[in-house]
């Protein structure tokens, strides 16, 4: 019997966060008849690294704290060699840039070294991790979305080594609670890493104005990043921010979700959310701009409303009026928790990874040629 090919996920760190997230589940998921899974990160132990261990998932680290550690850029190749993966597979932008590049020149472009299996999350991402011109180093390419693919083919990708992956979400871990959103408080819950592409501002600038329509509104920020201080600046400066409640991220969002009327999420450019599939297999509505791969989960009207990316004054008007229908927040939280069940399950998302790993493993043993 065939030993289980070597799966290596290359991450810059295990922080909360939604690849990592992903990745984590993804790989705790895998065949272990057929995948021997295993992880290494760029920092040293972050958030995430108990939850690693806890499922049993081969775990290292290049460096010691929660930064990048020291010349990550020169070391990775020999790390690389010391793991000899069969399939080294990239996430975000730093793993995606350096791990491609040493994936090829740490073996020498041999068959005896890894076939690379890149990723392309987030709207950002394709400038990001210049896939203008790594593409080619990669074997095969996964995006987690229809605009992400679009905008990969148009770089000259062909369509034969790229492909669509939507998330997945764990529809029993995450499942509506008995309470209903009509019957909640007016709490408007976002849940994302505190960062530019987030677009906060836009969010708190909108719920300023709901605040004037409906004063018993609250806002709840779940998460941590580098525009914290400047969103709490924000909030300190106006009357609006004392409705404003900042939480720090963690490794379980049920309780936020099952407290919440309304999802908000305010970015700028997305892949597909992990966060919109957590809140909407909970059964919440979700008012979100229409940016990435938003529009295709949320239907507008469906699962939700859309808004234009940077209108704050759409955005109010949304989620306005699911303050104010309770019969709308249920039905369309109901609706959003069925398109989950039948379309985005973990099982469908591990089965196309597994597929995708078996294929270009078996092109490295000779059996088929790349194009």
């Amino acid at each position: 019997m065939p030993k289980p090919l070597r799966v290596l996920f290359l991450l810059e760190d295990l922080c909360f966060g939604g690849t990592q997230r992903q990745t984590l589940e993804l790989a705790r998921r895998l065949d272990r008849g057929l995948f021997s899974p295993a992880l290494l990160t760029l920092t040293g132990p972050t958030d995430l690294d108990p939850l690693a261990r806890e499922v049993g998932i081969e775990l290292h680290h290049m460096g010691t704290g929660r930064g990048h550690a020291p010349a990550f850029f020169l070391r990775l190749g020999r790390a690389l060699r010391k793991l000899a993966p069969h399939v080294l597979v990239p996430c975000t932008a730093l793993p995606n840039i350096w791990g491609r590049i040493w994936g090829r020149l740490a073996f020498g472009g041999c068959s005896c070294g890894p076939r690379i299996v890149g990723t392309c999350r987030g709207g950002g991402a394709p400038l990001r991790q210049h896939e203008r011109l790594l593409w080619r180093l990669a074997d095969h390419m996964i995006c987690n979305s229809r605009e992400l693919r679009s905008i990969l083919l148009d770089m000259g990708m062909p369509a034969t080594r790229l492909s669509y992956v939507p998330n997945g979400v764990d529809t029993d871990f995450f499942s509506p609670a008995a309470l209903p959103p009509s019957r909640r408080e007016p709490l408007v819950l976002c849940v994302a890493r505190l960062a530019a592409d987030k677009d906060h501002l836009t969010l708190l600038r909108a719920f300023e104005m709901v605040l004037e329509n409906c004063p018993k509104a609250r806002l709840r920020l779940v998460g941590d990043g580098p525009e914290e201080t400047r969103l709490r600046h924000w909030a300190e400066e106006r009357t609006a921010g004392g409705r404003v409640e900042f939480v720090a991220g963690g490794p379980d969002m049920r309780a936020h979700y099952s407290a919440a009327r309304v999802f908000a999420l305010s970015s700028v450019r997305e892949g597909q959310p992990n966060v919109l599939l957590e809140a909407m297999s909970c059964g919440l509505p979700v008012c979100a701009t229409a940016v990435g791969g938003i529009p295709q989960l949320l239907d507008d009207g469906i699962a939700g409303f859309l808004s234009p990316p940077g209108d704050a004054a759409s955005l109010a008007a949304n989620l306005c009026r699911l303050l104010r229908d309770g019969e709308a927040c249920d039905t369309l939280g109901r609706t959003g928790r069925e398109k989950m069940e039948s379309r985005f399950s973990f099982a469908r998302m591990v089965q196309a990874h597994e597929e995708i790993f078996s294929g270009v493993a078996a092109r490295g043993n000779g059996t088929e040629r790349l194009p």
